[in-house]
């Protein structure tokens, strides 16, 4: 939810282009109107305000999926007065519901019998599915304490610095303390290492990220499952690894099989994927799924009757609709394993090339690892100008691709992402490299675009009048830049975009 804010200097009334022929009055902004007007003028005010919006096409912030084949369009329109929740009514969605639950258990190795449904419920994304799955394991923990007769209000969670804010919430809301390892120039996500450190009895999982929200990087979950394995021979702890895979669930399965990250490390007890970003299906919709029942505690599953019959349920939201989950098995088996392979393939080779030609002008740095989700993330590797102004100056040719600094402790590096995704396409790569060209060589005949600090001065030794004046390194002045531009975000988590 976005909360709502008014501006003040917006004016009070909406006016519509084509007031002349449909409507003779403007309309109130931010009140309900006294009168209906009709059908097509409520249209075409709409649709006149939603042209000022970006193209969800060149949005290269976002990994959410935005064109599906119009075939899923129309069963989209047709269910969307579904409602997910009434399982009685819509006994085949349900059903729907459930074949996607196993056929990803199955993709990511959960340990189900022939004879076994697997464990796992639709939700609105994946910040749901973090929710029902921390949730899982504060329960777990709790209930394992009360019976050791153990205190069990101070339970922690650790990951990296570089989670997506979904996490903060679950945290927030959830009063649970989240315990992050902070990241370091070079090195931009968890280390399994350090967050086995972290990791004491008040532990209630360790989450780590397949597909950091950064750089788009895989943490090492099988080094994360040794280490921890280890740990926990020695303190008897027991302490589980959920894996949040929102963007990289639907990747790793099929470009890089024989990684070991999924239900095949013990560890694992718990999983989420967000169907709306590589599921490629529009938002919103993710996935949670648990290795085994045992791993979610009947005591948080609901039974209703109110609707017609018993239902079980575990979701933060009740009423939701149908048509993205019907949308998702669509695409499970219209494209089957081959197609989804063929797709991020194809991904990758895209990012590949867009991540060569920024490497050829000799003014970036990547950020972002060939192997990973496929996107380039680059820094400046000169001073003159920021990454800020190429974002800014990209617009003009229709493309949103953000600009950002890292988490703690590297939020001194600021750096650009572009998210390759299905509908991302050769040429587009290509002419986005040719305005990032075009850019810089305006760019560079402007002079620097820095931040005015003052030098620092100290008097010298011989308590002189004249001052030494230290000259600012290329490093220090993107820092100061840096440090200049999170003012304006004070207090916000930077790595949320999704």
């Amino acid at each position: 939810m976005v909360i709502s804010t008014a501006i003040a200097d917006a004016g009070q009334a909406l006016h519509c282009t084509f007031a002349s022929r449909y409507v003779r009055t403007s309309l109130p902004r931010f009140k309900m109107p006294e009168n209906s007007i009709p059908k097509d003028a409520a249209y075409q005010i709409i649709n006149d305000e939603l042209m000022l919006d970006g193209n969800p096409r060149l949005n290269l912030a976002s990994f959410v999926t935005t064109w599906m084949e119009p075939e899923c369009d129309k069963l989209i329109l047709s269910t969307i007065n579904k409602n997910y929740v009434d399982m009685d009514e819509y006994p085949v969605t349900t059903e729907l519901q459930n074949r996607c639950v196993n056929i990803i258990a199955h993709l990511f190795n959960a340990p189900v019998k022939e004879e076994e449904a697997a464990v796992g419920v639709g939700t609105v994304g994946s910040s749901e599915a973090i929710m029902l799955a921390g949730l899982a394991f504060k329960r777990q923990w709790q209930n394992k304490r009360k019976a050791e007769g153990k205190p069990y209000d101070k339970p922690n969670i650790v990951t990296g610095a570089n989670v997506q804010v979904c996490w903060e919430k679950f945290a927030r809301y959830f009063e649970v303390e989240l315990k992050e390892v902070k990241l370091r120039e070079g090195y931009y996500v968890m280390d399994p290492k350090k967050a086995v450190e972290m990791v004491d009895e008040n532990t209630i999982c360790v989450a780590a990220i397949l597909g950091s929200t950064l750089n788009g990087e895989f943490e090492d979950v099988k080094l994360l499952n040794d280490l921890l394995t280890e740990k926990n021979k020695e303190t008897g702890w027991g302490t589980s690894i959920h894996v949040d895979a929102a963007s990289g669930g639907f990747i790793a399965p099929f470009l890089y099989p024989d990684l070991e990250w999924d239900f095949r490390l013990p560890l694992v007890k718990s999983i989420n994927v967000s169907g709306h970003k590589y599921g490629m299906v529009y938002p919103g919709i993710g996935w949670v799924i648990w290795r085994t029942k045992e791993d979610l505690p009947d005591e948080l599953i609901f039974h209703i009757n109110y609707l017609g019959a018993d239902q079980p349920t575990f979701t933060l939201n009740f009423s939701k609709g149908a048509s993205q989950i019907i949308a998702q098995y669509y695409q499970f088996i219209r494209l089957g394993f081959e197609g989804y392979r063929n797709i991020m393939g194809n991904c990758a080779e895209n990012a590949k090339v867009l991540r060569g030609g920024l490497e050829k002008t000799g003014r970036f740095e990547i950020i972002s690892k060939e192997v990973g989700v496929p996107l380039v993330a680059f820094a400046f590797k000169d001073s003159k100008h920021n990454v800020f102004e190429i974002s800014e100056n990209l617009r003009r040719f229709g493309w949103i691709v953000p600009a950002y600094t890292m988490a703690p402790d590297a939020q001194h590096i600021a750096v650009l992402r572009v998210v390759v995704r299905e509908d991302f396409s050769r040429t587009l790569a290509e002419r986005l490299l040719n305005d990032i060209l075009r850019v810089l060589r305006e760019l560079d005949e402007l002079p620097p675009k820095t931040v005015q600090v003052k030098e620092a001065t100290v008097q010298a030794a011989d308590n002189s009048a004249d001052g030494v004046v230290f000259k600012k390194s290329v490093r220090e002045t993107q820092e100061e830049i840096t440090r200049y531009w999170r003012r304006f975000v004070q207090g916000k988590k930077m790595n949320g975009v999704c």
